[in-house]
């Protein structure tokens, strides 16, 4: 049996990332050329020229001889920790295949767990926000999904207390191998939250294939075409090949959060969905997660705890 080449495919080890970012100043020099790929410009004036300050790690415009360091302005803004945490950081993020809990990435980059917390947080919410960005298309499977499980003595099934719904959509080229997904929390299964969810995240000409439940059937328009498939609640369905994409992924995922994070609130639970979604796929080239990730990062603007706590939880 042929091995599949993009599993398999070369990734990035821990020796090559120290070659390539093992100091400051190789880490310093990475994110200039990510923040500057023109060259100097500085965002005041527009002057192209500058000199570095030898007291501090400041950058200094020759013309309105405006300061500011490498992180100003962007995810990183105010950390005190060194480039080569915060690039270690990036790198455990998108190489690990099943997830990485706060509490693990504290022990990795010794430090406490409200710093960990801070940085994974951000981190991910510049995934979620960059794969927003980008509707998915060709034939999507899509699904309702439910995390979280029955309280004890409570209602069972769908609006139990307790559960946060989430729409899990696979986008499947012609050869019906699976090339994107995208997991949105949704404030409920309602016709008119799966139709914005729909325009936001699915492309003209997208062929859609979902179960018979009733809200599905408003992601059909005029440039969009829905295929419903009645199960029943049969579970045999489940293996059916219309949803054999999207139940896998859909596993994948509750069994990585499961399995790397104790407890998940409702309100993070976007930014966890969004970890495995970017990760997933950008998985075509495993050797540039960490560069195109500190690339957004750098062009994102500062994201203090407040915001993220009060981040929008629905995608």
């Amino acid at each position: 049996m042929a091995k599949n080449q993009v599993q398999f495919q070369q990734g990035y080890s821990l020796f090559e990332f120290m070659d390539d970012f093992g100091t400051e100043d190789k880490c310093e020099q990475a994110l200039f050329n990510w923040r500057f790929p023109a060259g100097y410009v500085c965002r005041d004036c527009g002057n192209t020229t500058y000199c570095q300050l030898k007291c501090r790690k400041l950058l200094q415009c020759n013309c309105c001889v405006h300061q500011h360091s490498l992180i100003s302005e962007t995810l990183f803004s105010s950390t005190k920790l060194p480039l080569t945490k915060l690039f270690m950081a990036i790198h455990l993020l998108t190489q690990s295949k099943t997830g990485l809990s706060a509490m693990e990435l504290k022990r990795q980059l010794g430090v406490n767990y409200d710093t960990a917390w801070k940085i994974k947080h951000k981190l991910l919410q510049a995934m979620k926000e960059t794969d927003d960005k980008t509707p998915i298309g060709g034939i999507v499977q899509l699904d309702d999904v439910y995390w979280g499980g029955e309280r004890r003595g409570g209602k069972r099934g769908r609006g139990a207390a307790g559960k946060t719904p989430f729409v899990a959509a696979v986008a499947l080229n012609e050869q019906g191998h699976p090339v994107r997904m995208k997991m949105s929390v949704v404030d409920g299964f309602k016709s008119t939250t799966i139709a914005q969810w729909s325009q936001r995240h699915i492309k003209p000409e997208t062929k859609i294939i979902s179960d018979s439940l009733a809200c599905f059937r408003s992601v059909a328009s005029k440039d969009k075409h829905h295929f419903r498939v009645v199960t029943g609640g049969n579970l045999d369905m489940l293996d059916h090949p219309n949803f054999k994409w999207v139940n896998t992924m859909i596993g994948n995922v509750k069994n990585s959060l499961r399995g790397s994070c104790h407890s998940i609130g409702a309100k993070h639970l976007p930014r966890h969905l969004a970890e495995y979604c970017y990760r997933f796929n950008n998985r075509f080239e495993l050797r540039q997660l960490l560069p195109r990730l500190a690339k957004v990062a750098v062009k994102t603007p500062p994201m203090p705890y407040r915001l993220l706590r009060l981040a929008d939880v629905y995608g």
